[in-house]
């Protein structure tokens, strides 16, 4: 078998022609016999390139309104037929067939079609079946074929095309191969997914775009991140962001996108050691970094406003490695940027994901994303005394946060702001405990601090333990066989207590 082929004859039939001028021209150049329909044929003769129509040799128009160009054993033959397999060279022969070395497809834009929001017959007429069956057929017949798949390949192409004159090796063959399945599996799946509309009749998930990292969660461990970061943030500073710098950003995204209200994160380990709400930016952070500033060392810090220069000061006297905000003032950034490996972020207004999925066993988890925002309406007052309207204002505020805290979690919050949090640990008491240990150690004031629970308290000890350190008001989902207990304790001792009825385990 001959491994490196020379390209001598070409079937191209795209979507996008945006770099395909240059590579039609140096096809031209290097004597290749082109072949094309349609709106791409019009672009080769309008270059003043001779292209031979498809329906020359199919002895067919296109019909059915562009349906069907070049579903027929003419193109398909000379795609799929084995240059060494006498038997396929004289079929060849005997019904005219003529070969095709290399084939270049760019398919209709389904994904874009359906994401601009058209009605469904727009967007099934972008459901492409002759292109995609010209991928496989020619993937399948790398050995002898080469195939283009998308738009994103053309540079490649030109490259094999200039600089090796046109051959290719089995290797490059086999490469154009693999990146015309990808492109083919990435079609079908969103094509069902489509279909699918969320119901999760079946797992099809595909990301073009990878991104390989430094290494995973250790050293010792590989990592790649697949999906468009682009999307979702600009990096404008600092160093390559790593795999757990990837978990501290979706989590600190997650956690910002619950608050309205001026507000400044800090985040480490997926956790918030420090949030806080206030009309100022400075006084956010200020009051974020107090409740914890040992944990913030190294921190991951997030705003869902933009950094002006008097909160880079303060912002520049710590370590940290991430930086995540709307905007930044000029002046802001240059103080910002005093650290060469500070990774400095823009968040964009993107959507996220609605479903999560986790590998687990040998399969995959999955469940909708925890949407839900409790709001004074939610609550159900269920003790004698009524939390006040700061109280409310404080209660909702822990509650988004023990909602974003590992479980088991317990959030202490005073005026808008983290006192501290229990994360993470395997009782609710250890980690309330935790909590008060953490406000004690930072000399917090819990007089009139209120507490939130991710999950209902299947004993009074919880409330206990929080009135002994002067806390006034719970928010918890309740659900307990035994709530009546720990309701029964805040009457007895002056508390107040919401339920929301909506559980927030993170695990």
């Amino acid at each position: 078998m001959i491994s490196s082929k020379k390209i001598k004859s070409a079937l191209i039939s795209v979507f996008h022609k945006e770099g395909l001028d240059e590579i039609i021209k140096t096809l031209n150049k290097l004597d290749v016999k082109l072949y094309s329909t349609g709106g791409t044929q019009k672009f080769i003769e309008d270059l003043g390139v001779k292209v031979t129509a498809v329906e020359d040799i199919t002895g067919y128009p296109s019909i059915l309104g562009g349906r069907v160009k070049t579903l027929h054993p003419k193109v398909f033959g000379g795609i799929l037929a084995r240059r060494e397999n006498d038997s396929d060279k004289q079929q060849l022969q005997e019904f005219a067939i003529p070969e095709f070395d290399l084939v270049i497809v760019d398919l209709y834009p389904f994904e874009a079609t359906v994401a601009s929001g058209a009605a469904e017959q727009d967007i099934i007429e972008k459901i492409d079946i002759g292109g995609i069956s010209l991928i496989r057929a020619a993937a399948k017949n790398f050995k002898d074929v080469v195939i283009v798949p998308s738009q994103a390949q053309y540079g490649d192409l030109y490259k094999v095309l200039t600089e090796c004159d046109g051959a290719t090796t089995l290797a490059d063959r086999k490469t154009f191969a693999k990146a015309a399945f990808a492109v083919s599996s990435h079609y079908d799946s969103a094509i069902f997914n489509y279909f699918d509309n969320d119901q999760g009749n079946a797992l099809r998930i595909s990301h073009d775009n990878t991104k390989i990292l430094r290494y995973g969660e250790n050293p010792h461990q590989q990592g790649k991140f697949y999906g468009n970061l682009d999307e979702v943030f600009e990096q404008i500073h600092g160093k390559e962001i790593s795999y757990n710098n990837l978990l501290d950003i979706d989590a600190a995204i997650n956690l910002i996108g619950d608050f309205d209200e001026t507000t400044f994160a800090i985040l480490k380990h997926n956790n918030a050691c420090g949030l806080a709400s206030r009309e100022n930016l400075t006084e956010a952070w200020n009051d974020a970094l107090a409740a914890d500033p040992v944990s913030a060392f190294g921190g991951i810090l997030i705003s869902n406003k933009e950094i002006d220069l008097a909160t880079a000061e303060e912002i520049n006297k710590i370590f940290f490695e991430v930086i995540i905000a709307p905007s930044y003032n000029k002046e802001a950034l240059d103080i910002l940027k005093s650290k060469k490996n500070r990774i400095i972020l823009v968040l964009n207004a993107s959507k996220m994901p609605t479903v999560l999925n986790r590998t687990l066993l040998n399969g995959v988890l999955s469940q909708q994303k925890d949407l839900k925002t409790e709001t004074a309406d939610d609550l159900k007052t269920v003790t004698t005394l009524e939390p006040n309207a700061d109280e409310v204002e404080d209660l909702l505020f822990a509650n988004k946060l023990v909602k974003h805290t590992k479980s088991n979690a317990i959030v202490l919050a005073k005026n808008k702001q983290l006192v501290a949090s229990g994360v993470g640990q395997t009782s609710r008491v250890d980690a309330l405990n935790q909590a008060i240990a953490k406000a004690k150690t930072f000399n917090f004031n819990l007089e009139g601090a209120v507490m939130a629970s991710d999950a209902f308290f299947p004993f009074p000890d919880c409330v206990e333990i929080a009135h002994f350190d002067g806390i006034s008001a719970v928010i918890q989902p309740g659900g307990s066989i035994k709530d009546q207990d720990s309701v029964d304790y805040c009457n007895q001792n002056g508390m107040k207590m919401v339920l929301t009825g909506i559980r927030h385990f993170k695990h």
